[in-house]
């Protein structure tokens, strides 16, 4: 069982690419980790949101395999501290199945089509980040929650 992080967007910034990388990095040592991104879908005069979003859930579609256990992270989904977070995880891994798969959209979310597939729906806050942002916070958090796993001095109780 490994986890799947699959975002729309390249990464456009630099120092976001930085971070990403560092945390990659980290969690090798802890989990087998596989990192997605895919192109967006565009928005131009003939094509609607739903239109985009309708390409974007075919890429999402394309990259997911039966048995995933799909997870959006949306600002609409459970929030939890980073210990619930932790504990959350080692459920998944300990009661087995198919890969952990975590969803980040582009900046109009996700088609219902992915909405009804997906397990759960995860907040990493209340406040508004951008979906850049959103993959360093999230990498980090299951870094941590890594780190909480093993008692490892990183998170402080």
């Amino acid at each position: 069982m490994k986890i799947k992080i699959i975002s729309i967007g390249k990464t456009k910034e630099d120092w976001v690419a930085t971070g990403i990388n560092e945390y990659l990095k980290r969690l090798k040592r802890y989990v087998q980790l596989e990192y997605i991104e895919l192109a967006s879908g565009k928005i131009h005069e003939n094509n609607t949101i739903e239109l985009a979003l309708g390409e974007e859930t075919k890429r999402f579609e394309s990259a997911l395999k039966s048995g995933d256990q799909i997870f959006l992270l949306d600002n609409n989904g459970v929030e939890s501290d980073s210990v619930e977070f932790a504990e959350w995880i080692n459920k998944r891994f300990s009661a087995g199945g198919g890969d952990l798969v975590f969803l980040i959209g582009g900046p109009y979310g996700f088609h219902d089509s992915l909405r009804n597939r997906a397990k759960q729906s995860i907040s990493l806050s209340r406040m508004t980040f951008t979906h850049q942002m959103v993959r360093i916070v999230f990498l980090e958090q299951v870094y941590r929650a890594m780190t909480i796993l093993r008692n490892e001095p990183y998170h402080h109780f």
